[in-house]
């Protein structure tokens, strides 16, 4: 009897902290996606949107965490033709 009650605490202790540890999981995962959400590489002039060249002047730490408070952040002033149209905010 003794050892059926042990048993049935320790699995639903352990579905409990099952749950806990995904919820607290997911949780710290959207934080962090928040946070390299307002990255702002991809508003700068010298963000070349491509895959091998990222930015011309910190092509290491562009679209990363480093990448918050660059000095040499300028804001983007040229557009392509699909964003001068409206069809797209940002290219």
């Amino acid at each position: 009897m003794l050892a059926t009650i042990f048993c049935a605490s320790f699995a639903w202790a352990t579905l409990i902290f099952f749950i806990l540890s995904i919820w607290f999981t997911l949780k710290q995962g959207i934080n962090h996606l928040k946070k390299l959400h307002q990255i702002p590489c991809h508003a700068c002039e010298y963000f070349t949107n491509d895959y091998r060249l990222k930015c011309t002047v910190h092509p290491i730490k562009a679209c990363s965490e480093e990448a918050f408070g660059c000095l040499d952040f300028e804001p983007q002033t040229s557009f392509c033709n699909a964003c001068q149209k409206g069809r797209r905010k940002l290219c």
